[in-house]
């Protein structure tokens, strides 16, 4: 049986765009050795420094290790969705004072919405209006 350990942090740190591509792989693949992470990011990244960014994301508690096997597995510590809304909360009070709507109008600004993200958009605002959100 597995366990799993972590850093049990209440506030997780924001992680670095190393990290997030680290998390994307576990997320996308699930719990996966240093070695099956290496290879998944398709050797932009040396081994070495895979490892010790994933031993680095254990203590800060990104990420949980099961050290009962040789190969150590890791698994994401939270859910895609909550990472990314922590990430986007801290963003919100970063550089919009919390302004969601300064930071959709400059997101919608800056990059191309396809047609289908725009009617996702108008979706969530019209269910946000509803309370349903």
């Amino acid at each position: 049986m597995a366990t799993w350990r972590s850093n049990p942090a209440n506030e997780l740190p924001r992680p670095t765009e190393s990290e997030l591509g680290i998390l994307r792989v576990l997320w996308e693949r699930g719990p996966s050795t240093v070695r099956e992470v290496h290879s998944a990011l398709a050797g932009t990244t040396g081994y070495t420094t895979v490892l010790k960014l994933m031993q680095i994301m254990a203590d800060k508690g990104l990420v949980e290790r099961d050290e009962e096997q040789r190969a150590h597995v890791y698994r994401a510590r939270l859910p895609q969705e909550q990472t990314e809304r922590q990430l986007v909360g801290d963003l919100l009070q970063r550089a919009f004072g919390g302004s969601a709507a300064r930071m959709v109008v400059q997101l919608l600004s800056s990059s191309q919405a396809s047609s289908s993200e725009v009617a996702e958009l108008r979706k969530l605002l019209d269910e946000y209006e509803r309370g349903q959100a």
